[in-house]
């Protein structure tokens, strides 16, 4: 995923020549080829993140489409007033990639693993949040972001992640997509989440309980009309994402069945607890750990089922 994004800021420069890449501090030879192509549209600043996105911000006041990229936690936390300030508040075509959203860098501990995220970048005006579950609709995703007139936020993954979306989908900023048909229970999910609750609904088919996947890929603005429609045909919510429970697509989604008068289903939210993450292991052992996790996934679905 992270190869296909980067790669497709090279394509895109070659289509248009408003197209700047923007890292920080980033590893020898990224994106090389671009570099060689079109150096006067690549700039590797140092590690001075808050002036990357001014910098950036500069270049969007100037006509410019740039995509910076460096650690998710180093763009939401320690540049977030530079993305309030100089993106949002002037509504600039900024296109923020955050390497390793969620629990990608388990092993070095909560200074950089981006569980709140996605909550800080939904409680900024004028921003887009998009988090892709594969490479390929990483590349139907970036394909949509020239045109796109705010600032993005692009929470990658880790990479080499198994394909798992649908392309006849297609891809549309703002737009949810519809895994399966199941009357019993609804798992709303982003990014990698589609991989784990796909294979939660296999599971709760082997129970005899008939699951559907409700697959947001942009969180903001939310596909209000999909979430209701699709809510109002089963028994019970649960959302799934790689985030804290607080203000994410949990809230999301909870704070949008309510103002639609669609409180009485039974809903719960599975992601990470209002913790600071301190048990050491792998992305995918501290997902299993708090339940993000297929077996997990189902379990919740059946006790709210009864």
């Amino acid at each position: 995923m992270r190869k296909k994004c980067l790669q497709m800021v090279h394509e895109l420069a070659r289509k248009d020549e408003r197209v700047f890449f923007v890292g920080s501090d980033l590893g020898f030879g990224t994106l090389k080829e671009m570099q060689d192509e079109f150096p006067d549209r690549f700039i590797m600043e140092g590690i001075s993140e808050q002036n990357t996105v001014g910098l950036a911000a500069g270049l969007a006041l100037e006509g410019k489409i740039p995509y910076v990229n460096t650690i998710a936690t180093f763009i939401v936390r320690r540049a977030f007033e530079q993305v309030a300030m100089d993106a949002c508040l002037h509504d600039l075509p900024l296109r923020l990639i955050g390497n390793g959203g969620g629990l990608v860098y388990a092993p070095l501990g909560s200074t950089h693993l981006a569980v709140e995220d996605i909550a800080l970048m939904r409680a900024l005006p004028n921003m887009t949040i998009v988090c892709p579950a594969d490479a390929e609709e990483m590349e139907r995703f970036m394909e949509t972001t020239l045109d796109w007139p705010h600032p993005i936020y692009i929470r990658l993954a880790k990479g080499y992640d198994p394909i798992v979306t649908d392309p006849s989908h297609g891809f549309e900023i703002g737009k949810a997509y519809s895994y399966g048909e199941g009357s019993d229970a609804l798992l709303v999910t982003t990014g990698v989440g589609l991989r784990f609750c796909k294979d939660a609904v296999e599971l709760l088919k082997q129970d005899g309980v008939n699951a559907s996947i409700l697959y947001m890929p942009t969180v903001k603005p939310l596909d209000e009309e999909s979430l209701c429609e699709a809510a109002s045909k089963v028994k019970v919510v649960v959302s799934v994402e790689e985030h804290t429970i607080i203000g994410g697509l949990g809230s999301a989604v909870a704070e949008t069945l309510m103002e639609a008068g669609q409180g009485g289903v039974k809903f719960k939210r599975i992601g990470v607890p209002d913790i600071f993450p301190d048990h050491y292991g792998t992305q995918h052992k501290i997902m299993e750990r708090y339940g993000i996790w297929p077996d997990g996934i189902a379990g919740r679905v059946k006790e709210l089922l009864g």
